[in-house]
């Protein structure tokens, strides 16, 4: 399924969480759903340094599936992909661009009960860690930025950790993602979240991802 490029929601743009939406009518709600699993208060103090993918229900990127990407990756259940429709046009750039690379697909987690995205980004070729540290610097207010080499399927891969500092809320929340190189450019799958803690809970799905990717 393909949907033409939407505006971010007020609330959603300011928290760089929520959905985009059609850029015709009037913006769609905040999703009503009940927010995922909040870990205690002293498990906040710090990001978890493994998580155990979730269990696989489907997948994306290959052929027939909602996103025409250049990897496939496993989704976790109730995970909805849905492809990002004219993302070159630099009408929308502030919402499909970032740094060096251009959103393709979003996968939402509201119907799995969570606020946030798993979202697929494309660069150019080159080197998976450089396109990363592009992207991250295209990120307004990010921090506590950390880099790791890691693998994502049986391919090398680079990933980062960060924070990103919300004017609005007045906090901090915890994003990260992962690159790798394909022959026809870099694929950067990213996490986001409403908060930290959906943010943490979403997190089996982004090692879903990682650890299920292949290079098409």
């Amino acid at each position: 399924m393909r949907h033409p490029i939407r505006t971010l929601a007020p609330l959603a743009a300011a928290l760089a969480a929520g959905p985009l939406l059609t850029g015709c009518g009037a913006p769609e709600p905040l999703p009503e759903v009940t927010p995922g699993a909040r870990p205690s208060t002293s498990a906040t103090k710090a990001a978890p340094a493994t998580q155990a993918p979730a269990a696989a229900r489907g997948d994306v990127g290959g052929p027939g599936t909602a996103c025409a990407l250049p990897v496939s990756f496993a989704l976790a259940e109730k995970w909805e992909p849905t492809a990002i429709d004219d993302p070159e046009n630099p009408e929308f750039a502030a919402l499909t661009r970032q740094g060096p690379a251009v959103m393709r697909c979003e996968v939402s987690a509201k119907a799995a009960g969570h606020l946030g995205f798993l979202r697929v980004w494309t660069a150019g070729k080159g080197s998976a860690r450089t396109a990363l540290e592009g992207f991250v610097k295209g990120e307004e207010n990010a921090s506590k930025v950390v880099y790791k080499e890691t693998a994502a399927g049986a391919v090398p891969a680079a990933e980062v950790t960060y924070t990103v500092y919300s004017k609005l809320m007045e906090e901090s929340k915890e994003e990260r993602a992962f690159a790798v190189g394909t022959p026809k450019g870099t694929v950067i799958v990213h996490l986001g979240g409403f908060d930290t803690e959906e943010h943490r809970a979403m997190l089996p799905a982004f090692e879903l991802a990682r650890t299920t990717l292949k290079v098409l």
